[in-house]
């Protein structure tokens, strides 16, 4: 039981107490908090204070204290295209643009980035310190605006984006030729055969084209198929090739390598169901299904080089 009267042991000199006692003697001091302890809890208090009025805080009737805290970053002036300094009120964005800017600006990343530029795709190859910093550099830009599509590690997704690590490339892989793509954009496109061609037509076609990859073997029906693929018919072999290996200058598949891109023919492991999806691809084709966006003035053109670089080395040594 408590009691609220003052105890024995509370006498001159001794720590008081806060005048409580249970069972007689069990008593709570009564102890001043250290005065360091009490210093740093009014600091905190002034820092608060100080905080709000430095940077974005409280909600004031249909706005905000912004604070007077400020940032500088260089901006292009759009009427005469130079650099200037330009100084925001502090936020994150004006923050991360400040840091951007920060690096951007580094003279050892300007002195790299002139080197690249001078550079031709060989010497960039041949000189281990500009393929580190194309790695370095491309990592980020392409996780910043390629990722999205091909996957972080340029996998692709099959039927819509093109995987980039396969070494298997529509449009040409090269240096040269991936630049190219990313600065134009590509657009892929197949026509439909099926108000063209009749139904046991797209049939031997089917059957002709898993010939080229050797998941079946010849027949009568791909040999039907071979015409009209080889023909006039069909004119597959004006896209495909008469070798069927496919055109960098179409961004046409290579039907004979077993990569598929616009359908999932492995995943499919009776032969009649690969038959079945590669003749719903023959009778629909391909439209605005396989669209990759141009990057020239989206990116800096150094960057399109930097991001040529990286993307190559994804996918092997073409």
């Amino acid at each position: 039981m408590s009691e609220n009267t003052q105890n024995k042991q509370q006498g001159p000199g001794a720590v008081q107490t806060t005048g409580h006692a249970w069972d007689g003697d069990l008593q709570e001091y009564n102890n001043p908090l250290p005065r360091w302890w009490l210093w740093c809890f009014y600091g905190t208090v002034v820092f608060s204070v100080i905080y709000w009025f430095i940077y974005p805080s409280w909600p004031v009737g249909q706005t905000w204290l912004k604070g007077f805290g400020t940032v500088s970053y260089t901006v292009v002036d759009k009427a005469t295209g130079k650099e200037k300094p330009q100084e925001y009120r502090w936020n994150t964005r004006s923050l991360l643009l400040e840091d951007l800017d920060n690096a951007a600006n580094n003279a050892q990343r300007k002195a790299m980035l002139a080197k690249v530029r001078a550079a031709s795709f060989d010497e960039i190859v041949k000189d281990p310190k500009m393929m580190e910093f194309a790695r370095s550099v491309g990592k980020g830009l392409f996780g910043d605006n390629c990722a999205a599509c091909h996957g972080r590690g340029g996998e692709g997704v099959v039927g819509l984006y093109p995987n980039l690590t396969d070494d298997d490339w529509l449009w040409g892989g090269s240096m040269a030729q991936i630049h190219q793509t990313l600065l134009q954009g590509r657009n892929g496109f197949m026509p439909a055969f099926g108000q063209v061609l009749k139904p046991e037509q797209v049939d031997d076609v089917a059957e002709y084209v898993l010939t080229l990859s050797a998941e079946t073997r010849p027949s009568d029906a791909s040999e039907r198929g071979k015409e009209i693929f080889q023909g006039q018919v069909g004119g597959c072999y004006y896209c495909h090739g008469a070798d069927a290996k496919g055109l960098a200058s179409q961004g046409s598949a290579n039907l004979t390598d077993k990569i598929w891109t616009v359908i999932n023919l492995p995943a499919q492991k009776a032969l009649q169901d690969k038959k079945n999806l590669l003749k719903t691809l023959v009778a629909n084709g391909v439209s605005n299904t396989r669209i990759m966006p141009f990057w020239k003035g989206r990116l800096q053109d150094d960057d399109i080089k930097l991001l040529a670089v990286y993307v190559h080395q994804l996918g092997g040594t073409k």
